[in-house]
C-alpha cells in the first residue's frame, strides 16, 4: 500500500525550514516505524495543487493508528500546522511499492490513466481505501527527463524527487 501525503506551504519565509524539518526529521522518522518500508519527497514542476507530495510503502492503514507511528511520526508537527495548506493524506491499494525516484528521473502523477495511454507511458494504478479517499484513484508513471515531454499533458503532475528514498532496515531477528 501506498501513503500519499500532499501539502504547500503558506508562508514562503518558513518553506526552507519546513522542508528541513521534513526532509531531515520527518522522513527519517516515519521509515524507523514499523510498517512503514519506503519514504521519499517530491517537490512539483509546476501546476496547480500542492507543491510537495511524500509517498510511503506501508503494510497496511492500521501502521498510520499505531502507538509507534504517533509517538515517531504522526503529530510530531504541530507548530508547522498553521503553515500547511492544501493538505491531503490518503492511502492506496497497489500492485507495486512507491516507486523509487533518482535525480534523472521525474515522478509523472495523474487523476485520469488517459494521458499515460495516449503517450504510451506505463503507469501503476493506486485506488484510495482510506483517510480523505480523494482523488479516488491515482496513475504514477517514473520519466527521465528525456521522456518528460511524453508527459506534457496538463493532465499529468511532474514531480522532481527531493533526495534519495530512504528504505527501512529490517530489525535483526536477535533483538529483543
Amino acid at each position: 500500500m501506498i501513503y500519499a501525503v500532499e501539502c504547500s506551504i503558506a508562508e514562503p519565509a518558513v518553506e526552507a525550514e519546513w522542508n528541513d524539518f521534513y526532509s531531515r526529521v520527518k522522513l527519517p522518522a516515519l521509515i524507523s516505524v514499523s510498517g512503514f518500508r519506503t519514504s521519499q519527497r517530491f517537490r512539483a514542476l509546476g501546476g496547480d495543487g500542492p507543491v510537495y507530495l511524500a509517498l510511503h510503502t506501508i503494510d497496511g492503514p492500521d501502521v498510520l493508528t499505531s502507538a509507534e507511528y504517533r509517538d515517531k511520526g504522526g503529530g510530531n508537527f504541530a507548530c508547522w500546522q498553521p503553515h500547511i495548506v492544501e493538505w491531503r493524506r490518503n492511502v492506496y491499494d497497489c500492485a507495486a511499492p512507491a516507486p523509487a525516484v533518482s535525480g534523472h528521473q521525474w515522478l509523472a502523477v495523474c487523476d485520469d490513466p488517459t494521458p499515460f495511454a495516449r503517450a504510451a507511458i506505463a503507469a501503476t494504478a493506486m485506488h484510495a481505501v482510506a483517510l480523505d479517499r480523494r482523488p479516488a484513484a491515482r496513475w504514477l508513471a517514473v520519466l527521465t527527463h528525456d521522456q518528460a515531454r511524453l508527459g506534457s499533458d496538463a493532465a499529468i503532475r511532474l514531480y522532481a524527487p527531493m533526495g534519495d528514498p530512504l528504505v527501512s532496515t529490517p530489525t535483526s531477528a536477535t533483538a529483543r
